[in-house]
């Protein structure tokens, strides 16, 4: 089994996926993806990659459409999703779910995401627990809510779980994709599962 990651992916942030994929003798390579981070590469994703080698060029992101059908996009926190999903990243974020959907690739994003404290101005603390469902988001609590600066909370605005919640739903029903959530250490596996490489 061969999985395609993402040439954008960022060095040093996936190393869990990576090492496990190894000790479970999975092969990984790098390519410029049109949509998602991870896919399991095909024979069409292979014969993509082994025409563009012989004539001497690297692929490029619109070569591999219409080469898979199913992708997942990782994120590696929460506040990733929220970067996405409601914050300055939301019209790039946006523009990928549609062409997803235009090009009917099941589109998954899995977010990972471990216990975390969050402690409070008044030195009490808030845990966070691991998010297993959509429908579980709306427990999350944002750690930019607890950032004071001269005795006044920093980021009132900060999106909350509820209204993450919400918007993530709103995506799902609009673009068709899905919200999936699982720790670090399960992402790896979590992948290989979501691709169909059971």
């Amino acid at each position: 089994m061969i999985i395609v990651e993402d040439m954008a992916q960022q060095a040093g942030k996936h190393e869990k996926k990576h090492r496990y994929w190894q000790d479970n003798g999975i092969d990984m390579i790098r390519c410029p993806l049109p949509v998602g981070d991870y896919i399991l590469a095909n024979e069409t994703v292979l014969d993509v990659i082994k025409r563009k080698e012989a004539r001497g060029m690297n692929p490029k992101k619109m070569d591999f459409l219409g080469t898979y059908n199913v992708c997942v996009d990782s994120k590696f926190s929460i506040q990733e999703l929220v970067s996405d999903v409601c914050g300055k990243q939301h019209e790039r974020f946006r523009d990928e779910l549609i062409l997803a959907k235009n090009n009917g690739i099941r589109l998954i994003i899995l977010v990972e995401n471990d216990p975390e404290v969050v402690y409070s101005r008044n030195g009490k603390h808030i845990a966070n627990q691991t998010i297993h469902d959509i429908r579980e988001l709306h427990k999350w609590v944002n750690p930019r809510l607890w950032i004071f600066q001269r005795g006044k909370q920093k980021y009132q605005t900060a999106t909350k779980g509820v209204s993450l919640m919400k918007a993530c739903l709103t995506m799902q029903m609009k673009y068709g994709c899905e919200f999936r959530f699982c720790s670090s250490a399960e992402s790896g596996a979590e992948i290989i599962k979501l691709l169909g490489g059971e």
